[in-house]
């Protein structure tokens, strides 16, 4: 699933060919994604496009009468295309563009969703949401305000919405890893100095994946096709059995409900 860094990656290559830009209409193949495609889109006709925004996992296109929210669900992808390229099986929304762009929605497995409101505040899919990771509202002090009494292991901690936003599956032990964080750890046991190292970790993360584009590793292409790169600095994800990039001790894999949990039994404490 695209976590916040390809989410931020597809809002910076889509922008510039949108913002300024008129939609002149929309296609919409197929609707049945996550949830139907909202109405007010399929009707789309000679909007412009205002700015390009991110909220946690969803990219907002602002127009002037309203935005379109955007997911890209578990294998979705947006790139932008010449108008005269043909769709393929699982195109499923394109935005024509005023500059003979198309802003075109790939979703194999259709979990993505395409929504219209018409005013952002308290939309259902936004409400609960908690601040974004690189804003100064995510902090030490909040994170050790949230995590008194919390008696839940670390990891899916952090992967919950309404702490904080975007810090999925990967990024989640990326981040423990760095901080030198055991994920089983209860929440309630982080120090004032391992919050502080904590939020350092995922910030640095973060804005480290944000450069290299995200991370390919399976499904996530960038808005011009290409691969992100940060895959290949993953200290601990998927490298089970491996060698620790620091002590040499091979990385062990946990599960937390549902997902895995890769970590260096050395490294973290």
């Amino acid at each position: 699933m695209p976590e916040l860094p390809e989410v931020e990656t597809s809002r910076r290559g889509i922008e510039p060919h949108l913002v300024g830009e008129t939609i002149l209409h929309a296609v919409v193949r197929n609707g049945r994604l996550r949830w139907p495609v909202s109405d007010e889109i399929h009707a789309l006709s000679d909007k412009p496009v205002l700015s390009v925004q991110r909220r946690a996992k969803y990219l907002l296109l602002e127009l002037p009468d309203g935005w379109i929210i955007i997911h890209l669900g578990m294998s979705g992808s947006l790139r932008v295309l010449s108008e005269e390229m043909p769709p393929q099986k699982h195109d499923h929304v394109d935005l024509v563009m005023s500059n003979g762009k198309v802003l075109r929605y790939t979703d194999p497995r259709r979990f993505g969703a395409w929504l219209w409101t018409r005013e952002l505040e308290g939309h259902n899919v936004l409400a609960h949401l908690g601040p974004e990771p690189l804003s100064e509202a995510f902090n030490a002090s909040y994170l050790q305000q949230k995590s008194a009494r919390k008696k839940i292991a670390i990891k899916p901690w952090l992967m919950d919405n309404k702490l904080v936003v975007g810090v999925g599956n990967i990024y989640a032990s990326e981040s423990l890893f760095a901080a030198g964080i055991h994920p089983d750890r209860l929440a309630s046991s982080l120090s004032s100095a391992e919050c502080e190292l904590l939020v350092q970790a995922i910030k640095a993360v973060l804005i480290r994946s944000i450069e290299q584009g995200g991370t390919t590793l399976r499904d996530f292409l960038q808005s011009d096709g290409k691969p992100g790169y940060f895959a290949q600095e993953l200290q601990v994800y998927g490298r089970e059995g491996e060698p620790c990039r620091v002590c040499a001790t091979p990385i062990v894999a946990s599960k937390h409900g549902q997902r895995s949990t890769y970590y260096c039994r050395r490294c973290q404490h």
